[in-house]
């Protein structure tokens, strides 16, 4: 009996137990529970906390995007102002040793008759144009323009938005270069100064290289409006060599349009080229080590739109001549190269 008892009390000692340890386990369970949810609370504040971090963030970036966009528009703005002030004659006087350095041993410049130019006065200097981006022919014309009638005389030249709106347009601006435009055009007769203008433009810059002895305005007869409405001579000038300085294989008008940059940046081409440092160059924004092509400018005589073409001059009529004795010249200087870029 005393086994039976023992034995007994024995059991109901282990039920005890084993009870005492499952609700030991469940207060235990319980426990976790509390805490688990104190941690699902944390996380939520946490998650509550990060998100209005993320957003002040970002209203703080859009703060610092708007401004910088605005500092932009701002700047992009200012460097298409035609401020003729800009143009600094002692840094010109400054670059010219350099400047004809190379011209003359890069580029062998060789400008004619820039007697044709009047000596003083506002004149409109009409241009075709090569050379991609680069346009060394612009650089050598207004390096020999600017030794001829010294640096004091004003002498500006008009440049697409697109490059004045680039990083280095404060250096063209130095060297007399503003935006094109009829506005900026008739702010820089209307001072009395020389205009070099390009009416064929970035669809001529980037003609391809076996067109490269076409003078090709497209149609273009702005200038002849320009030279009406402020009263002044045009000067034709033409040159050849441009042209040579990369492998200019096509305008990409189609893939300009395919990209819309004819809407939204004015750009009727994207061209193509082969050229140094790049190899294949697309776009020439840029820019592009030249080759050292020979430049050869000549400057023709003055036309006097009204006494050569009466009162209410036809703008075809003056536009066609104008390119055909443009392209007379060109024709003429391109039977004087031997080779391309040789010269």
């Amino acid at each position: 009996m005393a086994d039976e008892r023992t034995i007994s009390e024995q059991a109901k000692r282990n039920g005890g137990g084993a009870h005492n340890g499952l609700t030991g386990r469940l207060g235990s369970i319980r426990d976790i529970g509390r805490v688990g949810g104190g941690v699902a609370k944390a996380t939520r504040e946490f998650a509550r906390a990060g998100r209005r971090l993320a957003t002040a963030i970002a209203e703080a970036g859009q703060d610092a995007a708007a401004e910088a966009t605005a500092r932009a528009a701002r700047e992009a703005r200012d460097r298409l102002t035609a401020d003729l002030d800009d143009r600094d004659p002692d840094h010109l006087r400054e670059q010219l040793p350099l400047l004809w350095l190379i011209a003359s041993f890069w580029f062998r410049g060789d400008v004619r008759n820039l007697g044709n130019i009047p000596e003083e006065g506002p004149v409109l200097m009409v241009g075709n144009h090569s050379g991609g981006n680069l346009t060394p022919d612009t650089f050598v014309f207004t390096l020999a323009f600017s030794t001829y009638f010294g640096v004091e005389r004003p002498f500006h030249q008009l440049a697409h938005n697109l490059v004045m709106a680039s990083p280095y347009a404060r250096l063209l601006r130095s060297g007399g270069t503003v935006a094109a435009s009829h506005a900026n055009s008739r702010t820089a007769l209307d001072s009395g100064a020389a205009l070099l203008v390009y009416p064929g433009g970035d669809w001529e810059v980037h003609r391809p290289t076996w067109e490269r002895n076409r003078v090709d305005f497209a149609g273009r007869k702005g200038f002849i409006r320009l030279a009406l409405d402020a009263d002044v001579p045009i000067v034709p000038v033409v040159s050849i060599g441009g042209q040579e300085t990369a492998l200019f294989l096509s305008r990409g008008a189609w893939l300009a349009q395919l990209l819309r940059l004819d809407r939204y940046m004015r750009l009727k081409v994207l061209p193509i080229s082969l050229a140094l440092p790049w190899g294949l160059n697309i776009g020439d924004f840029l820019g592009h080590f030249p080759l050292p092509a020979k430049l050869t400018v000549e400057v023709l005589e003055p036309i006097d739109v009204r006494e050569q073409f009466g009162d209410e001059p036809d703008l075809d009529e003056v536009y066609e001549y104008v390119t055909r004795v443009m392209q007379e010249t060109l024709d003429t200087l391109a039977a004087e190269r031997r080779f391309p870029v040789i010269g």
